[in-house]
């Protein structure tokens, strides 16, 4: 401690092994020092949680059961966002709950993994993705009402629905449950700006990237920003998330497509273009192909958040080369 400054040292050591696992190390004002020991305490349940995960899964075993397979479908999950990850995901989830059939946790994860992969679009089946999550999420919550990892996955189907509303009582409902769940932080973030409440937003996205600074998924926070600095037409703010996104995430179609439209506002058509193409080249389907794909694989929030989307987003996508139809 030194001032009104406090630094804290935390440690991960494999018992069995010695082996140092992970280190960090959290940094912090004493003006408020239950706020302080709160965050710190959550920051280190969660890289604590994300590194168990990936050491846990590396382990060999030699009969795996449903805890082996839950824990790598969450690696596999955490390994970024393709098709292919989510795939292997999917069927490590589905092993376990064909050994457990009762587990909610497998059945959560499971649902949140399929809605995920509807998010992001890499699904050609989503109507089966969408009935097959909605079972799981229902057997799940008649099972466990107070997961929130079920509730998470709702949130998640929710969403792809584009029920926004619906949504966030769901994502507020995860936090009340376990504050520590960031991805329910940004997710609620990501909601509330296509549910036209910006101003609420940016507090949350920098909260998340606060809390799990190396989270696997940090790179959906730092894309909540630039998509709001983008609406906001602060393109040169929009530009510094969206590349920070695009780095955490090179394999995430949309914060490329967003990226192209504040390269093109900004003046920089030829970098616009190329993003644009590697939009489309990373997408499942063909929603950056023309306005026409693009306004059909979604709303766009309500009136007044679509007529940002139009006055920015569209526009430079526009600049960019995108065709009308």
């Amino acid at each position: 401690m030194s001032g009104g400054q406090v630094r804290v040292t935390a440690k991960l050591i494999d018992a069995a092994t010695d082996a140092h696992l992970w280190a960090d190390r959290f940094d912090g004002d004493t003006g408020d020092l239950f706020a302080l020991q709160n965050e710190i305490t959550s920051r280190i349940a969660i890289a604590l949680d994300l590194e168990l995960v990936t050491a846990e899964a590396a382990r060999p075993t030699e009969h795996p059961d449903a805890l082996d397979y839950i824990l790598r479908g969450r690696a596999a999950a955490n390994e970024g966002v393709t098709p292919d990850r989510f795939g292997r995901a999917i069927d490590l989830f589905e092993h376990a709950l064909a050994l457990d059939p009762r587990s909610a946790e497998a059945q959560s994860l499971l649902a949140l993994t399929l809605a995920g992969r509807m998010l992001t679009g890499f699904t050609g089946t989503g109507a089966a993705d969408i009935k097959r999550a909605e079972d799981l999420i229902g057997h799940a919550l008649a099972a466990s009402p107070r997961s929130p990892l079920a509730h998470l996955a709702k949130g998640h189907l929710l969403t792809a629905q584009h029920r926004y509303g619906d949504a966030i009582r769901e994502y507020e409902a995860v936090l009340a449950l376990n504050r520590s769940l960031v991805v329910a932080l940004f997710a609620l973030g990501h909601c509330k700006l296509f549910a036209g409440s910006i101003e609420e937003v940016i507090p949350l996205a920098n909260q998340a990237i606060r809390l799990s600074p190396r989270d696997p998924g940090i790179g959906f926070p730092y894309f909540t920003l630039g998509t709001v600095y983008l609406l906001q037409s602060r393109t040169d703010e929009a530009i510094i998330w969206l590349e920070k996104a695009r780095s955490a995430m090179p394999t995430t179609p949309v914060f490329r497509s967003r990226l192209a439209a504040a390269y093109a506002l900004s003046g920089q058509t030829e970098r616009a273009a190329a993003e644009l193409a590697e939009a489309r080249r990373l997408s499942g389907d063909d929603r950056y192909s023309s306005f026409a794909c693009l306004k059909a694989s979604g709303p766009f929030g309500v009136p007044k958040v679509r007529a940002l989307f139009e006055a920015t987003y569209f526009a430079g996508l526009r600049l960019a080369g995108m065709p009308e139809e």
